[in-house]
């Protein structure tokens, strides 16, 4: 296969066609002058040829033969198509300003939980093509490394497995993620697993990040940033796509993709099926990936009904032990795990449907219902276990009592989650004010069991013996509802207010034997408000203030002590106020000569406060068995500057940076610190007092910076680098208990042809860590203290990245 790949990039460099010109624009709304990314531009004389509009509202088409003819149509979610004609007798630019219209298809739901010019909050959007370009078939989180205040990290170390984001410090468990509107985040845990949705990208229409508490949304609370994912949009011509990737550590990616068009006007289908599979750059760390998208639509004139399924089935090798501190030196790539199915087996299917409705001019509905069927297990060989934390009576022969033996367990999830969202929306006739009515009502069923499938001695017990078992129950319900108002020209209101209401209960026993049944209940106000004024035409000011609520997760409740249980005393809700201040600028010039093929330029600047009231946080204190207990800290905060620019000179070279400064800090944080016998029992502690401290993997400097140039039509070329400053593995701001800062460079090349018997044929290599850099993005990190020494004993654990590896990508579109 590599040989093939290799021939066909030789094969297919003759087939340039000589085109001369090329037509770009800008594509804004015609009332309120904002730009409309992601807007589909269509060359009807050019066997379909389409683009969608980037972050900016930008749109391009290369390689177009000279003194053509075309008709430019423009169709975007919630505004009349537009048609021109234009001659290209040499480069041109052509802009175009769309009216809004009331009708609405089955993204009502997603619009309604977007951020936009008008409400004051801070974000980023990344399109279709941005996404294409960077998609070689690893998770999503790769895919938004190059945003601002973005940490990624793989188990593997190769971007395919389990893999991990953090936004402003913040982990998964406090991102808010949604796609089509609908939740993703699990109810229990608050994570989001991409590895259960692998080649989503590939499915994927556009994608929001948005920094902060942001806009009222479904599901989760954003706690630090949400990503808000749209699967394809409406593709009204046919089309047939296949991905077909190879690279280091073994990786392949094979992706399928179709769409049947607008038929008879109504109609529309779009399917896709791949498989990723790698070895990974840690020993054993294998992944082996399958996936499917499925979407049906039907397209009134004043409604749309839209089904849409996808599901991910993963078998992974666990990676997730990391690699001791002192192992680190000699052997990156060591796991310490060697039993030969010791692997993570899960598969999750979504369904959803979606319908809208427009009412007149002035009114719109979207409502959609949701299910996510979860089940899977993963396995684990563990020697020397107690068979009395199995419920194993001990094995008697003759004198001799075995109370302890070597088996194999698996630990099973078994959940349903599904409801229902839903928005209302009104627009003046002046369009002066808009309104959203929206929420939705969820409810997860989730069952917690493990199983003994072997043992050495096995007692009494039967094959898959089933030695915990727990049932937990989740409601959430919440409503919002949003206005932005414009004022004058220059001056617009946005306001935002949600109420969620929260039911937790747990039924059994957990893993550790303990009975863990309880129930809270927790009920949040969350207002928001912003204030948009446009200095200019391209230049923008904005401020918001904003209140988040997060519920405690799972392992909050049942790894409580049990004395505190007994007491009443529960783990704490959290409490967030967020502030956003920030400046946007959007310009261009030039585009009407071959020579002048235009300059376009952004620029965002921000800054943000985030403070936090009871954060919970691991403060090094142990419940009754040992597990980690996180602690309500009642004082602390995230502050930062965020800057980002683009600049695109003459469609030659485009350069983009972003760069995050910020300080992380608790206040007031008290370390606990055991001290163990020679038995191995709690003797006592040791509490360290600390005024301030940095919060644990909140890095200071996160920046992000490429260049890309295009020497010859068709081939690009470019150099991504990415900074990330010290992280602490704990919060106590210790050097000893840390990941170093580390630079990675990438180099990405991709050379595009459009001969005549298919639509484009793209030939893509991306060179990870060109430098061959070692460094780590992940730990963590538990310390100890024993009778009779007065040293303490750190136990750092390090998730390497693979030094230098390449993914070759061959890309068919018909």
């Amino acid at each position: 296969m590599k040989y093939f790949l290799v021939a066909m990039a030789v094969m297919l460099l003759p087939l340039q066609l000589l085109a001369q010109v090329k037509l770009s624009g800008h594509i804004t709304n015609a009332t309120q002058g904002e730009a409309l990314p992601g807007a589909t531009v269509l060359l009807k004389e050019a066997s379909g040829t389409a683009t969608t509009t980037d972050q900016n509202g930008y749109y391009e088409f290369s390689n177009l033969p000279a003194g053509t003819t075309y008709t430019v149509q423009v169709t975007f979610l919630g505004f009349d198509a537009a048609e021109r004609q234009v001659n290209l007798s040499g480069s041109r630019r052509l802009d175009i300003r769309l009216n809004p219209k009331s009708v609405r298809t089955s993204e009502v739901v997603v619009t309604a939980t977007r951020a936009t010019e008008k409400t004051g909050t801070t974000y980023t959007n990344v399109s279709k093509e941005e996404i294409a370009e960077r998609n070689f078939g690893q998770d999503i989180p790769y895919l938004l490394d190059q945003t601002p205040s973005v940490v990624v990290n793989s188990d593997a170390g190769a971007g395919v497995g389990y893999t991990g984001i953090r936004i402003r410090g913040s982990d998964i468990t406090r991102i808010n993620v949604t796609v089509n509107g609908i939740p993703i985040n699990d109810a229990e845990s608050h994570g989001a697993f991409f590895v259960n949705m692998p080649d989503l990208g590939t499915s994927v229409q556009d994608i929001q990040v948005q920094r902060g508490v942001g806009t009222s949304t479904n599901g989760a609370a954003a706690f630090g940033a949400s990503i808000n994912m749209s699967t394809l949009g409406l593709n009204r011509e046919a089309y047939a796509e296949a991905l077909n990737t190879y690279g280091s550590y073994n990786t392949w990616r094979h992706s399928l993709s179709f769409g049947s068009g607008l038929l008879n006007d109504k109609f529309t289908v779009d399917a896709r099926l791949s498989k990723i599979s790698s070895d990974g750059y840690v020993d054993r760390a294998f992944s082996d990936l399958k996936s499917y998208y499925l979407a049906a639509g039907y397209h009134g004139k004043t409604s749309t009904l839209k089904f849409v399924t996808f599901s991910g089935v993963e078998q992974t090798y666990q990676a997730w032990n990391g690699v001791p501190e002192e192992i680190l030196a000699t052997n990156r790539t060591y796991n310490s795990l060697s039993y030969d199915n010791e692997t993570d087996n899960y598969q999750q299917d979504h369904y959803q449907l979606h319908y809208s409705k427009t009412f007149g001019s002035n009114f719109d509905f979207g409502g959609a219902l949701h299910f996510t069927r979860g089940k899977g297990y993963y396995e684990q060989y563990r020697t020397n276990r107690r068979l009395s934390n199995y419920n194993i009576a001990p094995v008697i022969i003759g004198d001799t009592t075995i109370s302890r033996s070597d088996l194999i367990q698996r630990k099973w999830l078994d959940n349903n989650f599904y409801g229902a969202t839903y928005a209302f929306n009104y627009y003046s006739t002046d369009r002066r004010l808009v309104t959203t009515l929206g929420g939705g009502v969820n409810k997860y069923d989730g069952d917690h069991f493990g199983e003994v499938i072997w043992a050495q001695y096995a007692s009494t017990s039967g094959i898959r013996h089933r030695y915990y078992d727990n049932n937990a129950v989740k409601t959430d319900f919440n409503i919002y509802t949003k206005a932005t108002y414009q004022l004058s020209q220059k001056l617009g209101l946005f306001g935002d207010l949600q109420y969620r209401t929260i039911g937790y209960s747990v039924e059994g026993l957990d893993d550790d034997r303990r009975d863990v049944t309880q129930e809270a209940d927790f009920a949040f106000f969350n207002p928001k408000a912003g204030v948009t004024y446009a200095l200019t035409d391209n230049q923008t000011f904005y401020t918001s203030l904003a209140v988040g609520n997060r519920e405690p997760v799972r392992s909050d409740f049942t790894d409580q002590s049990d004395e505190d249980r007994e007491r009443g005393i529960r783990p704490q809700a959290e409490r967030m106020v967020n502030l956003e201040a920030g400046y946007r600028l959007r310009g261009a010039t030039g585009g009407v000569t071959e020579s002048t093929p235009g300059t376009r330029y952004t620029l965002d600047a921000n800054v943000y406060y985030m403070d936090y009231q009871n954060q919970l946080v691991l403060t090094g204190q142990l419940n009754d068995v040992g597990n980690g207990l996180r602690t309500n800290i009642k004082d602390s905060y995230r502050a930062g500057i965020e800057l980002a620019g683009a600049l695109s000179l003459n469609d030659f070279v485009e350069f983009r940076s972003n760069l995050t400064l910020s300080r992380n800090k608790i206040r007031n944080y008290t370390e606990t610190v055991y001290i163990y016998d020679e038995d191995y029992n709690v003797e006592g502690i040791v509490e360290n007092e600390y005024e301030e401290t940095d919060i644990s993997f909140s890095p200071a400097v996160i920046s992000a910076h490429s260049i890309e140039v295009q020497p010859v039509r068709g081939l690009k070329a470019a150099l991504l680098y990415k900074t990330v400053s010290r992280q602490y593995l704990d919060n106590t701001s210790s050097n000893d208990r840390s990941i170093n800062g580390y630079q990675v460079l990438d180099l990405r090349l991709r050379y595009t042809v459009k001969p005549q018997f298919m639509r484009e044929v793209e030939l893509a290599l991306l060179v990870n860590n060109l430098l061959s850099k070692k460094y780590e993005a992940n730990g963590y990190t538990w310390s100890e203290m024993y009778a009779g020494d007065p040293g303490r004993y750190d136990y750092n654990h390090y998730y390497p990245q693979a030094t230098r590896n390449f993914l070759l990508s061959l890309g068919l579109k018909f």
